[in-house]
């Protein structure tokens, strides 16, 4: 696929919300979005063509293609750099509220997936893998029931449960790891295709250790009562994936992970970071800030956060390095000197330029489908977060070219 087809694709994608399969359906069936992908006549590709080649975009590559975007509203006078406002948010991976028990049952299924797939390519009786599907499905709503009630006996059934349930899973782990072993000592008596083989003994390398760890954490929280444990899996298919706490009434906790959100002026996402954990916000401050003068070469005029965001280090820092005027809140009983900072005409104007980064974040969650990332791993995850910033950064270039154009005519 040409270089500025792709392109066009991937900003397409986003700005619609579609999934691989619509796009491909939509650009066979519309000669509008033909002519802005540049396939006008030409035969559109299969939906898989696009999954492999949007792959192709690493997250080096799609903060590149940012970075170039941002130069370009730069050049074009829609960002001038001189004001900043940072925020961070949570993004949801593409996973089903995690639980022990579900991802115990993830475990015995894609561990017997792959054993059933090796067992079809050896020769009969090789690899014999017993279907455990019916058992989970019981054991799996004997806890959601017994789960409902905190009496004593309801506790004690559920805790029975687990038990039955993590034997089930030791014993599908055990065989998977026997099946690996005899692979690497080339025991495996294959009379089909080899390359499935192997693929499928790469699955269950890539699954075990992970399917390991739940067990682990499962006896631990369900039988030993600590459910405190480091190193907490959420998903096998998102193993990246993290509990975000951001205070949220309907939401208390969130599975994904924490974008940090710098804005500047004309609604243009300057820069974007997946964090690592659930970091607390002042620790975003000045990455925020050196993030901005990299791309735009010097220290903005006026720079705003949250409460989340103050620290008395986060503003002396912010003032070293160039930024006049820092309008971060401070947290707890204000004194009288800090209270009359804060009532200052400057400040009040820049918390309520502040509050529209809480649209922009929306904005990018809903029209721009941010609110999940469907790409599948932690590579994935950056990607769709870039290029929902991308697609937003080149639909407000758009719009100010517009407004501008609408102006002139008015003059």
């Amino acid at each position: 696929m040409a270089p500025d087809r792709l392109l066009r694709c991937c900003v397409m994608k986003h700005l619609k919300g579609w999934s691989f399969r619509d796009l491909e359906r939509e650009l066979r069936s519309n000669l509008v979005y033909r002519r802005f992908t540049h396939f006008d006549a030409d035969t559109t590709p299969h939906f898989s063509v696009f999954s492999r080649s949007f792959a192709l975009l690493t997250p080096a590559l799609t903060a590149e293609i940012h970075h170039r975007v941002v130069d370009l509203a730069c050049e074009q006078g829609v960002a001038q750099g001189q004001k900043l406002r940072t925020d961070t948010t949570c993004v949801e991976s593409n996973v089903h509220y995690p639980t022990d028990s579900s991802l115990l049952g993830d475990g015995i299924r894609v561990l017997g997936r792959s054993l059933q797939r090796i067992a079809r390519e050896c020769k009969s009786g090789a690899v014999q893998v017993v279907d455990h599907g019916r058992a989970v499905k019981h054991r799996l709503l004997e806890i959601s029931r017994a789960a409902k009630s905190l009496t004593e006996g309801n506790q004690k059934r559920m805790r029975d449960s687990y038990q039955k349930l993590m034997g089930l899973t030791r014993s599908m782990a055990r065989q998977a790891s026997e099946v690996v072993q005899k692979a690497a000592k080339a025991q495996l008596k294959v009379v089909g295709n080899l390359l499935r083989v192997e693929t499928q003994i790469g699955q269950l390398r890539h699954f075990l250790p992970l399917v390991e760890k739940v067990i682990t954490q499962t006896h631990k929280r369900v039988l030993e009562g600590d459910s405190h444990v480091e190193g907490k899996v959420l998903s096998l298919f998102e193993p990246h994936t993290e509990v975000i706490r951001k205070g949220k009434a309907h939401k208390p906790n969130e599975f994904g992970r924490l974008v940090r959100i710098d804005e500047v002026e004309n609604g243009i996402v300057s820069g974007y970071q997946v964090l690592a954990g659930n970091p607390d916000d002042s620790t975003s401050w000045m990455p925020a800030l050196e993030q901005h003068q990299a791309s735009f070469g010097q220290a903005p005029e006026m720079a705003c956060g949250d409460r989340g965001f103050f620290s008395a280090r986060n503003e002396r820092e912010a003032q070293a390095l160039g930024v006049k005027k820092v309008a971060l809140p401070a947290r707890g009983r204000l004194s009288a000197k800090r209270a009359e900072q804060q009532k200052q005409r400057w400040f009040r104007r820049g918390l309520r330029w502040r509050a529209g980064i809480e649209a922009t974040i929306s904005t990018l969650k809903h029209p721009f489908s941010m609110w999940r990332a469907t790409y599948k791993g932690g590579h994935g995850f950056e990607r769709y977060v870039g290029w929902c910033v991308i697609t937003k950064n080149l639909f407000s270039i758009a719009r100010y070219q517009e407004r501008r154009k609408d102006h002139a005519q008015i003059g």
